[in-house]
Formats: C-alpha cells, structure tokens, sequence
C-alpha cells in the first residue's frame, strides 16, 4: 500500500504540469495530527491572483477525491481572489 505522502504526491501530479506551465508548482509543508495537509505554493503560483481559485478547483479537488485519510487542505501563501 502506497504511504499517505507518495499517494498526496501523486495527486498533486495530476495538477502539477498546468502549475509548472504557468511558471509555478506546489509542494507539501506537513499534514498535522488531524489530517490537514498544508501546501505552499510556489514560482509565480504564490503571487498569482488566480491561485485561490486553482487551489479550489484544482488542488484541493485532486487531493481530497484521491486521498481519502486527508479531511482538509490549506495553502500558506495564497492571494485570495476579490470578488467584484
């Protein structure tokens, strides 16, 4: 059986070529005792001001569709989009 920390990788791969593409990419930071796990965004992710949404839409999806111990996802650096 895949470890918790190859198995959150692997869904991050599935979103990781649209990241790097754009000039960015996201690594993992820790999953604390309570199942969160903490991302950071990075290159021009963690000053995108799309990056709430693709975190919404993309990451946070992926991680929680393929990675059932995870109950919460959280970004450290995202730029929340403003909604006019």
């Amino acid at each position: 059986m895949q470890d918790l920390h190859s198995k959150i990788e692997a869904a991050l791969d599935t979103v990781r070529p649209y990241l790097i593409a754009d000039g960015g990419n996201v690594k993992v930071l820790e999953v604390t005792s309570d199942q969160t796990l903490i991302l950071e965004f990075t290159g021009s992710c963690g000053s995108c001001p799309m990056s709430s949404m693709t975190f919404k839409a993309g990451i946070e999806e992926a991680i929680l569709k393929n990675v059932p111990e995870i109950k919460k996802v959280e970004a450290t650096n995202i730029q929340m989009s403003q909604a006019y």
